[in-house]
C-alpha cells in the first residue's frame, strides 16, 4: 500500500482524534492506582470515547475484546484487560486509540504504580527520551531510518537495554496501521523522505533484559 499524505483539513480531524487518545491518557493517568483491576481502566477509557463522540479502533480490531491495551511488568505490548489486580510497583503501559470521521489516532505511554523501582523508573525514562530524540529526527526532509537510528543511538548510549526487532511504529490516518513501518533501530539515511503530510506513530520498545519475545495463549500479549 502506498505510504498516505494527508492534506491540512485531514490533519486537523486527526488531531481531534488525538486529543481524545490524550484525554484517555491523562484520564487513565489520575485513576489507576494499586488494588484495581485491569478492565476497570478499560471502561474507564471506554466512557471518554464515548463522551467524545468518538469509536474505538483496538475494539474488535482483528477479534481484540478491548478498547486499551495494558501490559504490566515483563508484557511489553497488547496486553489484554481483565480480572488482574495492579500491585504496588508494577510497570504499567497503557496503549489505546480512537476514530473521528474514519481518521484514527493510536498513541502509548508508561506508568509506573505505587512505589517503583529505580531501575524501571530509569527505563520508563529512557524509552520515553528516545522517543523524543526519534521524533526530533523525523524532521522534513529526513529519511525515514533516521528516526530508528536516533533511537537506537541514544537508548544504546545509555546502557545495555534490549530494543525489540520484531514491533515498531507505522504510519497511521484511514487506518490504525499504515505504511510505512518503523523500526527502532538501524542505519540512518535510508527509507523514503519524511515531507509534510506524513503522519507516522513512533514507537520505541525497549526491555532491561533480552530482546526477544514471545506471544502468550491469548494470542495477543507480548
Amino acid at each position: 500500500m502506498p505510504i498516505q499524505i494527508k492534506t491540512l483539513d485531514q490533519l486537523k480531524v486527526m488531531r481531534r482524534a488525538g486529543l481524545v487518545v490524550a484525554q484517555m491518557h491523562q484520564v487513565i493517568r489520575d485513576e489507576i492506582k494499586v488494588g484495581m483491576r485491569t478492565d476497570a481502566l478499560d471502561v474507564i477509557a471506554a466512557a471518554v470515547i464515548k463522551r467524545a463522540g468518538a469509536t474505538s479502533n483496538f475494539l474488535n480490531y482483528h477479534g481484540f475484546p478491548a478498547v486499551i491495551c495494558i501490559s504490566i511488568n515483563d508484557e511489553i505490548v497488547h496486553g489484554i484487560p481483565g480480572s488482574r489486580i495492579i500491585n504496588d510497583g508494577d510497570l504499567v503501559s497503557i496503549d489505546c486509540g480512537a476514530i473521528i470521521e474514519g481518521w484514527h489516532a493510536d498513541a502509548a505511554f508508561s506508568i509506573g504504580v505505587g512505589a517503583v523501582s529505580v531501575q524501571d523508573q530509569r527505563l520508563m525514562d529512557i524509552c520515553e527520551e528516545s522517543m523524543w530524540r526519534g521524533i526530533a529526527a523525523g524532521e522534513n526532509g529526513a529519511k525515514l531510518t533516521d528516526i530508528g537510528s536516533a533511537i537506537e543511538q541514544y537508548t544504546n548510549s545509555q546502557g545495555t537495554f534490549g530494543i525489540l526487532r520484531e514491533y515498531g511504529g507505522h504510519g497511521i490516518g484511514t487506518e490504525m496501521h499504515q505504511e510505512p513501518h518503523i523500526l527502532n533501530f538501524g542505519k540512518a539515511g535510508q527509507g523514503p523522505e519524511i515531507t509534510p503530510g506524513l503522519v507516522l506513530a513512533i514507537e520505541p520498545m525497549i526491555t532491561s533484559g533480552s530482546e526477544r519475545t514471545k506471544v502468550l495463549s491469548d494470542d495477543w500479549t507480548v
